[in-house]
């Protein structure tokens, strides 16, 4: 009996717990596609990348006739020769790749301007959504535009420097 009684007890302390957290959830993805700012910002990026997009292409076509080119005449050309344009192959190829990585790569320019563009409007959003948070007392903002994320959490309810100390680490 006292042990259906204590477990009763943790069970209604556990769920009075639980019910104190606020939480609310929101959908970032609506929110930016509502902000004009964030539409101009969008067609700008997409603007840009075709541009660059555009760029690459020219130059890829320009490397296939060349390839094309290569194909056809490379039974007539001499040793040297041949080996002079498989170099300009290489070359124009390794020139084709590193635009595009210059362009789309990790930290890229696309990527560059995305952050000049992009985020401080995603910015603008996130300090609206820790202001709200916090004067209506949420402990936790989830997003669920692309899966659910944690968007803002009350800093109270974070037990990272417990969680280090228990594992004999100092903060």
């Amino acid at each position: 009996m006292k042990k259906l009684l204590f477990f009763a007890i943790v069970v209604i302390l556990t769920s009075a717990s639980v019910s104190a957290q606020r939480y609310a959830i929101i959908d970032t993805k609506y929110i930016l596609d509502k902000m004009p700012e964030y539409k101009d910002a969008d067609k700008r990026l997409a603007t840009v990348s075709d541009q660059w997009q555009k760029e690459i292409d020219d130059k890829q076509g320009q490397l296939n006739q060349m390839y094309r080119n290569f194909d056809a005449e490379q039974y007539m050309l001499s040793d040297e020769l041949k080996k002079k344009r498989e170099d300009q192959l290489f070359n124009l190829e390794k020139e084709v790749r590193d635009l595009q990585k210059k362009r789309f790569g990790f930290e890229g320019d696309l990527f560059k301007e995305r952050q000049k563009l992009v985020k401080p409007v995603q910015d603008k959003v996130y300090n609206a959504i820790q202001k709200m948070a916090v004067n209506r007392g949420y402990d936790f903002v989830l997003d669920k535009s692309e899966g659910i994320t944690v968007i803002f959490a009350d800093p109270k309810l974070d037990k990272s420097e417990e969680v280090l100390r228990e594992l004999g680490l100092k903060s």
